[in-house]
């Protein structure tokens, strides 16, 4: 199969960043990449606008990790608590998941753009009490959370409520 070098113009996931010089099919680079202002072909005129975009990616990526820090300044002074139903030998009948936390976040600071897998947790956390959890905002920038999970809290009934007499069942008539 025929491949062609083309060099990005954007960042795109699955290829790489702009200014890369990337190896991809003959009819992805003529039909998808370079039509859609993705990518240009390696010639001696794009290899001079290489480092226009190598200025762009700086400042791109720059911005990306100054809003990521600032956001993880947010995150670390932030608390969570959440609440747990627990039965009578403290076991949890539920447990805070990364999108329970994720969710929560972006409603304590009004995100919008809080990456979905951005909370990473080994496993769901089921027992009461403080965990701190990494929130990957960025491949450089890691925010730590405080996070308190409790139980509710069981209000005792009074004597002369529990004083253990049964409300008696309704009779039904038999039929014959």
């Amino acid at each position: 199969m025929a491949n062609t070098e083309v060099i990005l113009t954007t960042n795109i996931p699955t290829l790489g960043s702009e200014a890369d010089i990337v190896k991809v099919r003959r009819g992805y680079a003529r039909n998808f990449l370079i039509p859609g202002g993705k990518a240009l072909e390696v010639n001696p005129s794009s290899l001079r606008r290489i480092n226009h975009l190598k200025a762009r990616r700086a400042e791109r990526e720059a911005r990306e990790v100054t809003a990521a820090e600032e956001l993880a300044a947010k995150i670390n002074r932030l608390r969570l608590s959440f609440t747990l139903e627990t039965g009578e030998s403290g076991k949890a009948f539920g447990s805070v998941t990364a999108k329970d936390i994720t969710d929560r976040i972006s409603a304590e600071l009004k995100l919008e753009d809080l990456p979905k897998h951005a909370v990473t947790l080994d496993k769901s956390i089921k027992e009461t009490g403080e965990h701190e959890v990494s929130v990957k905002l960025h491949p450089d920038v890691i925010a730590k959370l405080k996070i308190t999970i409790a139980a509710p809290v069981i209000e005792k009934k009074s004597d002369e409520e529990s004083d253990g007499a049964r409300k008696p069942r309704r009779k039904t008539a038999a039929k014959e």
